[in-house]
């Protein structure tokens, strides 16, 4: 028998249990009433409960990502507060891009992007400023994930 075993099993046994018993489980995990009938509702969370209990749950800079993602759909992110974008390369990494026979590099830096001496929040401002035209500006850098199949 495996230390997951009896995780597992009470996992499976959410699937089995009436919608009371799964509000009595509720009472008993959340110590508060269960919020609604629904059967799906109350087996996922219960499951991810179970699971949270037993192994943790999320760590301080998830949890940090989380409040702050739900600040910006409630849209009371401050300015402070932003989310760093996971495509953006490590500060300091200079970008190369060509454009009609000119070599163009940006800097990262920890809060936009440098290129010909001026700050831009984006890269998609930059690639703008140096085509004349709106680009992706992750794409025209070369930073976009490439696609199955992709060369």
């Amino acid at each position: 028998m495996t230390t997951h075993e009896p995780i597992l099993a009470r996992l499976a046994a959410l699937k089995a249990m009436s919608v009371n018993e799964l509000k009595t489980e509720w009472q008993a995990m959340f110590d508060a009433p269960a919020p609604n009938n629904s059967r799906t509702f109350l087996e996922s969370r219960l499951a991810y409960r179970i699971q949270e209990l037993t192994y943790g749950g999320p760590d301080k800079q998830t949890r940090r990502m989380l409040d702050l993602l739900a600040d910006e759909v409630e849209g009371t992110l401050t300015r402070k507060a932003q989310i760093a974008d996971p495509r953006n390369p490590v500060v300091g990494t200079k970008l190369i891009r060509e454009w009609d026979g000119t070599a163009h590099t940006v800097t990262v830096l920890k809060d936009g992007f440098d290129w010909g001496g001026q700050r831009y929040k984006s890269l998609s401002a930059v690639a703008r400023v140096i085509t004349g035209t709106r680009w992706n500006g992750y794409r025209f850098f070369g930073l976009r994930e490439r696609k199955r199949g992709e060369a």
